[in-house]
């Protein structure tokens, strides 16, 4: 039987394999579509090759994360190396979202050079190609990420499907570019660079929020309202929640009938902190108890 945080960590290192079967994937695919994007003189698929390069980084951040967090606390962090794993996540932001306008701009200068010819059509059966694969990589991520409960492989798996259906629409740009609508190709180029910016940002302000201390409020609400239904807890005065990688930190003042002991008021303390373990899975609760001065 392994105690919570030996569960945790060995459940990071198996969310290393998700990782892994990403980066693999990500490196077969981008070499694939930039070789035959430029062979074929596509646009869109030059652009969703250089998108597949930046999940390369990003899945690689996702590893490091996950092994820097599965360091156990020292000297210098006596809480852990938990938000190693958010810390990547945002460094990874970063290197998506350069890439994401190095391929806006260079599509909208392509438009104004003209001369634009219809690319090759195997350009589009590599895009299908490459949904195929991404999209069977995304079922073991989200199957690996509800075994252990993990965001972060979750968030792998999401981005899996985004860049599944990104090559779809790069494979439909470059079918409709051979009706006399070499056009759509560049149109399609744009739209892929729109995506990876996008997929940045929603990086960054994940990663952004909990390195704040920011906590979704409704979790908060759920908290609130477990913890009201024990019995011998007459009211939550004060409830706050921080994360440390993918653990849900708790801090909680509640009030108690003012004539207990204090073994009792420690009980009740140990039967909150117990409860929100069990039932929601929150790494560690700190539980204050104060006499309800109310009653």
């Amino acid at each position: 039987m392994f105690s919570l945080d030996e569960q945790r960590y060995r459940d990071l290192k198996l969310g290393e394999r998700g990782a892994y079967i990403s980066i693999i994937a990500y490196i077969c695919l981008s070499v694939l579509k930039l070789f035959i994007g430029y062979i074929s003189n596509s646009e869109a698929l030059r652009a969703d090759g250089l998108n597949n390069t930046t999940d390369i980084i990003a899945s690689v951040a996702v590893l490091i994360g996950l092994k820097l967090s599965r360091k156990p606390p020292d000297s210098n962090h006596k809480y852990g190396h938990w938000k190693s794993e958010t810390i990547a996540s945002m460094i990874a932001s970063f290197i998506m979202m350069a890439v994401g306008l190095q391929v806006l701009f260079g599509t909208i200068s392509s438009i104004f050079q003209g001369g634009k010819e219809s690319p090759d059509i195997i350009a589009g059966y590599v895009g299908i190609f490459s949904f195929l694969i991404m999209y069977f990589v995304y079922r073991y991520n989200k199957k690996l990420a509800l075994k252990i409960k993990s965001q972060a492989v979750m968030a792998a798996a999401k981005d899996n499907i985004s860049d599944a259906w990104v090559s779809i629409g790069t494979s439909i740009g470059i079918f409709a570019s051979q009706l006399h609508m070499p056009w759509f190709d560049t149109i399609t180029a744009l739209i892929v660079g729109g995506l990876i910016c996008k997929t940045a940002w929603d990086i960054f302000k994940e990663a952004s929020h909990d390195l704040s201390d920011g906590f979704d409020e409704n979790q908060i609400a759920i908290y609130r309202k477990t913890i009201q239904t024990i019995p011998a807890v007459q009211n939550v005065k004060e409830i706050k929640g921080r994360n440390y990688g993918n653990n849900a930190v708790v801090d909680i003042i509640i009030l108690v009938q003012p004539n207990l002991s204090l073994e009792q008021a420690h009980d009740i303390s140990t039967l909150v902190e117990d409860t929100l373990k069990h039932e929601h899975g929150v790494y560690d609760v700190h539980v204050h108890v104060e006499p309800n001065t109310q009653v």
